[in-house]
């Protein structure tokens, strides 16, 4: 006796099944049970990953799909005839029957995509090859004529997929979940059965593996539905028995069928596939002469030379042969020649290419022919972390280009290949800790605020699991234990976390093929892309070729500066450049960043400014170590920096590795070369343990340790590895560094990819030092539909570059340079799109400037594009007011003019124009101009933040820049930026729940009802730099409600609200009408208590407990507190939160007695209000300055 399940459901039937892969062979394996199908909805996603799963576990993996059958053909697309599709389940028999569903399904999205990917009759017919079919469940075409009665349809229907899939290759199934339906045509289908002689096969349609999983399943049908498990939903299962079952409990299903479930294993057996990994299938790469390989090495040796000279350093020829003959050994010539080719078709036809990007850099090879722009033997990079000998897997070149253009260079590649040979590559968004918590709070029907406080406490940081945050978050563990729930919501979360939510395209992801994709993996349509089935991850185990086309915004913004500066400079290129200039080190060191790549950030910047960069290693190390985990090395890096002298190396064969960062481990390539000069390991064995070690392979680490102490022999004898030992090492010294390499292995960075990325970095700092007018206005063309220009417009008023608001007359779609300022683009105005820009330009260029309001509306009137509502978004922006006229006068005269030529217009269409009259004389006579005064300043700024979004030509804030300044309230584009980089909680300058202080204008207020009656509030508070949104919730709304105002200038304290996928919100705590621009800063009411003194008393200085001042102690601000979790100290940091500085932070905890110093994300600039502020929390005798 034996049973197989054939009907399954994995995560990959999206929301509906909830079948883990892993979950599922070792429910299987638990049941006793040899073999198991993965027959998703329409969809091949999972297979390949059950595959590697169900062999790893011993059980046999049978391949199938449930397949959509179109109602008529699958071209046939009416709504509503063919809105319906049956259900017919797919199983491959052998490799032909793989290869014929893949390509079956391919065409399902292709071709019959309506709602579903749906087959019809004549791909069934040209792919039934090696398939065998089953019936399906109630929604196969066979039960419903069952259950509508029409058992001779249904006989008919049988009769006809045996026709189609062969004697023995297709079978009535049989499914009991306790369904009326079921049991009503159960009979039907086994007397169909005994009279068409089609065999019997009793399946369980399987969701989820135990029936404890049926509310499971449930949610994720809930999620997919957007409605709660106690609503009525059509497509949630009746009853609770849709799981795997074991064999006995399936033969109690139809006890006299006995055959039904003997067949399962004979199907099973009959299953044979088998897939191939690790195999290599570039495309072919036809080269002149067609020689790949000669024509690669002629190619290396030209770039050679023009880098190196005509007579290269020997050991830099012996490299690029050692790469060569690596590269032709491991197939990957024509690999290096695709790309060489698409990456040199983007710089023929000007379009921006990176440096590089990623462990490509390293290859010399890649190089010398052009594929990335970085000197691998400058700056010791490694050949091996690329391209591995002793690790067989597929390299990986990652290509930026510019943004703009990047899609260029994806079409030339469709075209070169052929489109067919051409895909995109598929990638799932998963449902991660916080997003399955409200997920699943939205499916059980929970009140959001005890989802959302829920979800805040889960640590808001990369790879973060509900039960790493349960571990981590103390106050979601209590809620956890004392609240059943949150109890009963996490313990669901915890279940679905981590499934597949939606399938997407990936953002840079191409496959190229020899032959077309779907010979090799299926595809499936998003939206009107089409994409593989199998991932990136999967599709490179496959031997296949992929490529990442990145789109890098800076490469467009340095082109477009580049553009700029060559009107004035024609021989300027950004290659030729300087990296060693100091006038770039000297404003990076100021932290006068703003707008230069990476190192713009808060964080990025106080770097900066402790380090002082002076050199181009810094800024690569900074690179690499400015990530979660390694930001923990950059004080003992900067320290050594300045202190080489006080530099310590455990062995002097660390010294030339290890002196260009100071001593510090940095790189991933610095650890290789560790293992290969102290131990003598080849590169490519390095290469193999790095990697081990930064997957905390412990079993691989501890065999590596007596290999790298004491080496390694092979069963001749002959020595492989020397060890440490051979080389005279001693142990402890071995045992120390090996240590330290295990301990850094898993933060440690491609260099390669560091250096880069570094370049990028420095070619836009170096374009903001000495051409900031060029960069600035590249800059803000980049970002010009995103909440940043304000921000980088003040950047331009700190170094004196005057931004002028559009003008027909001078500005094109961008922002420009010009005469010693910077001229606002037409592109960011609304209503004026790139048609109507490119003919307001050519208009002016051949016919010279608009002269007046009645010029440039007759000059304009001629091209269709322009109409009624460009004509006010131009004149509300301001970008014609330079010609003779107010902006009332202009919009209360618009129509009228606009009237007046579209008659002339016509007329002169209809030949009206008199034989007499002189078309260039006949529109002369301007009619005059309402004499009305001119609209308040203030409503001006209305109509310009209107139609721009932001103020053109004043802003309203201005006045309060000073004040802003000095009550140091945070900026709004600050906290946006802090919630956009991959930096965890403690690198951002601020974090979820974080309290803030801000200073702003009130705009979109909106007063609302809760559902309990009370009123509670949204607006939006902008200051100079951006805006935010902020939710007033009924209790802060009782105590602002009568300065609730739009205009209204306003100090808000709040605190930070972030949730996925959305900007950052303020709930208000307290809103109060701000002070006048010129007032000093006052204590922070609800901060405070009455006992603060005097905000003009100055800090004591540090002293001893004699009352002497102490010299010695390092300059900061000390503070004496209770403990690091008494309220002292929370409310002492609410206020440091809000003065944030560059001052160093001390503090002395009573109940320890230690003396610390606060990471960099408290330190301070300290004043007088906040000095007042923290007296009165801690008592002045436990804060002193020291200067």
């Amino acid at each position: 006796m034996a049973f197989v399940h054939l009907h399954v459901h994995s995560e990959y039937s999206l929301l509906d099944g909830a079948c883990r892969l892993p979950g599922l062979v070792a429910r299987a394996a638990a049941l006793g049970q040899k073999a198991v199908a993965v027959t998703d909805h329409g969809v091949m996603y999972g297979l390949v990953e059950f595959y590697k799963e169900a062999k790893k576990a011993g059980i046999k993996p049978i391949l199938g799909c449930e397949a959509y059958v179109a109602a008529r053909t699958r071209f046939d697309k009416v709504h509503g005839t063919d809105s319906e599709h049956a259900h017919l389940v797919l199983l491959c028999e052998n490799e032909t029957g793989y290869q014929n569903l893949v390509r079956m399904m391919s065409s399902a999205f292709t071709e019959g995509f309506y709602g579903r990917p749906r087959v019809d009759r004549e791909l069934l017919r040209e792919y039934h090859e090696g398939l065998i079919a089953l019936s399906a469940c109630l929604a196969g075409e066979i039960p419903r004529s069952l259950t509508r009665g029409d058992y001779d349809g249904a006989k008919r229907i049988a009769l006809e997929y045996r026709d189609i899939f062969g004697e023995g290759n297709f079978f009535l199934e049989l499914q009991d979940h306790g369904l009326e339906e079921q049991r009503a045509i159960s009979p039907q289908i086994i007397r169909l059965s005994k009279e068409t002689g089609i065999p019997l096969v009793c399946t369980n349609d399987a969701h989820y593996l135990t029936k404890e999983d049926a509310q499971m399943q449930k949610v994720l049908i809930c999620i997919q539905t957007n409605t709660t498990v106690d609503e009525p939903n059509p497509m949630a299962f009746e009853t609770e028995e849709f799981y795997l079952k074991s064999e006995e409990e399936m033969r109690a299903l139809f006890p006299d069928i006995p055959e039904a479930f003997d067949n399962t294993a004979a199907i099973a057996e009959r299953c044979q596939v088998e897939l191939t990994f690790g195999k290599t299938q570039l495309p072919r790469f036809d080269a002149p002469g067609g020689d790949s390989a000669a024509y690669f090495r002629q190619r290396c040796f030209e770039g050679l030379h023009r880098h190196y000279g005509e007579h290269p350093d020997p050991a830099i020829v012996e490299r690029l042969e050692y790469e060569l003959a690596t590269v032709e050994k491991m197939g990957y010539v024509d690999y290096y020649l695709i790309v060489h080719d698409f990456v040199q078709y983007a710089k023929d036809h000007d379009i921006p290419v990176g440096p590089g990007r990623g462990s490509g850099a390293g290859s010399l090879c890649a190089y010398c022919i052009g594929i990335t722009g970085i000197d691998p033997i400058k700056y010791n990079l490694l050949f091996e972390r690329f391209l591995n000998p002793e690790r067989v897997s597929m390299p990986d070149f990652d290509i930026d280009f510019c943004n703009e253009k990047r899609q260029q260079v994806i079409d030339y590649v469709i075209g070169k290949y052929g489109s067919d040979h051409v895909a995109q590559i598929v990638t799932f968004g998963t449902m991660a800790a916080r997003a399955a918590i409200r997920d699943v709070a939205r499916a059980l029907g929970l009140p959001y605020a005890l989802a959302d406080t829920a979800a805040k406490q889960v640590p808001w940081e990369l790879n973060m699991t509900l039960d790493k945050a349960l571990s981590q978050s103390k106050v979601l563990r209590e809620q956890y234990e004392s609240d059943t729930q949150i109890r009963e919501l996490i313990d669901m979360a915890r279940k679905v976390e981590g499934m597949p939510r939606h399938a997407s395209t990936h953002a840079a992801g191409v496959v190229i093929t020899a032959k077309p994709v779907r010979e090799y993996v299926p595809l499936c349509l998003n939206g009107d892309s089409v994409a593989t089935q199998y991932t990136m991850g999967i599709l490179e185990e496959l031997g296949l070729l992929k490529m990442d086309f990145l789109g890098l915004r800076n490469l467009t913004v340095i082109a477009d500066a580049v553009d700029m500066i060559r009107r004035k400079k024609p021989d300027f290129a950004i290659e030729d450049i300087p990296l060693d200039a100091p006038e770039v080190y000297r404003m990076m060191s100021l932290a006068n960043s703003d707008g230069v790549f990476q190192y713009e950030s808060p964080g990025m910047k106080r770097v900066l400014y402790q380090l002082k960069p002076d050199r181009f290693e810094d800024l690569v190390a900074v690179t690499a170590l400015f990530r979660p985990g390694p930001m923990d090395s950059i004080p003992k890096y900067i320290h050594n920096r300045h202190h080489p002298e006080e530099v310590r190396y455990l062995h002097p064969s660390l010294e030339p590795i290890l002196n260009v960062t100071y001593g510090c481990i940095v790189y991933q390539e610095q650890v290789m070369q560790i293992f290969r000069e102290l131990a003598g390991y080849s590169f490519g064995r390095a290469d193999v343990v790095r990697r081990a070690m930064s997957k905390k392979k412990h079993d691989v680490m501890q065999r590596e340790r007596e290999i790298f102490l004491h080496g390694l022999t092979d069963e001749e004898g002959t020595v492989v590895v020397e060890g440490c030992a051979r080389r005279g090492i001693p142990e402890d010294v071995a045992v120390a560094v090996f240590d330290d390499m295990a301990s850094f292995a898993s933060y440690a960075f491609n260099k390669s990819h560091a250096a880069a990325y570094a370049t990028v970095s420095y070619q836009t700092a170096y374009l903001k030092c000495f051409y900031p007018q060029e960069y600035m206005a590249a800059l803000l063309t980049s970002v010009f539909d995103s909440g940043k220009v304000a921000g980088y417009i003040g950047e331009c008023e700190r170094l004196r570059i005057p931004v002028l608001p559009p003008s027909v007359n001078e500005s094109v779609s961008a922002f420009t340079a010009a005469d010693g300022h910077i001229r606002f683009g037409l592109l960011a105005v609304k209503n004026l799109g790139r048609g109507l820009i490119a003919e307001l330009v050519k208009e002016r260029e051949e016919n010279g400037l608009f002269r007046s309001f009645y010029d440039f509306c007759r000059r304009m009137s001629a091209y269709r594009e322009f109409n009624r509502r460009a004509l006010e978004s131009l004149i509300k922006c301001g970008s014609l007011d330079g010609l003779g006229a107010n902006r009332r006068q202009m919009l209360e005269s618009s129509d009228t003019v606009l009237k007046t030529l579209d008659d002339q217009n016509r007329r002169n269409l209809a030949g009206q124009l008199g034989f007499f009259d002189d078309p260039d004389t006949s529109f002369m006579a301007e009619p005059a101009l309402p004499a009305v005064d001119e609209m308040p300043y203030d409503e001006l700024l209305a109509m310009e933040k209107e139609v721009s979004g932001m103020y053109l030509t004043g802003n309203p804030m201005k006045p309060y820049t000073a004040l802003h300044g000095r009550m140091k309230a945070a900026r709004t584009d600050r906290i946006a930026a802090a919630f956009e980089d991959d930096l965890d909680e403690g690198a951002a300058e601020y974090a979820d729940g974080d309290t803030v202080l801000l200073l702003g204008m009130l705009s979109s207020v909106q007063v609302k009802a809760t559902r309990g009656g009370a009123q509670m509030a949204y607006a939006v508070l902008e200051d100079m730099y951006s805006s935010i949104e902020l939710v007033i919730f009924p209790k802060a709304l009782a105590q602002c409600a009568h300065i609730l105002q739009n205009g209204r200038v306003v100090v808000v304290r709040g605190r930070i609200s972030v949730r996925e996928d959305e900007d950052p919100k303020i709930l208000v705590n307290r809103l109060d009408e701000a002070p006048p621009p010129d007032a000093l800063p006052t204590p922070i009411p609800g901060l405070t208590g009455s006992s603060a003194p005097p905000a003009s008393s100055s800090p004591p200085p540090a002293r001893s407990p004699d009352g002497r001042r102490l010299p010695s102690a390092r300059h900061g601000l000390y503070l004496r507190v209770p403990s690091s979790d008494s309220g002292e100290w929370k409310r002492a940091r609410l206020v440091i939160r809000v003065f944030d500085g560059e001052e160093p932070l001390y503090l002395r905890f009573a109940d320890s007695g230690k003396l610390v110093r606060a990471p960099h994300t408290l330190w301070v600039n300290v004043n007088d209000v906040m000095i007042g502020e923290l007296r009165a929390i801690l008592g002045a005798e436990n804060v002193a300055l020291v200067d």
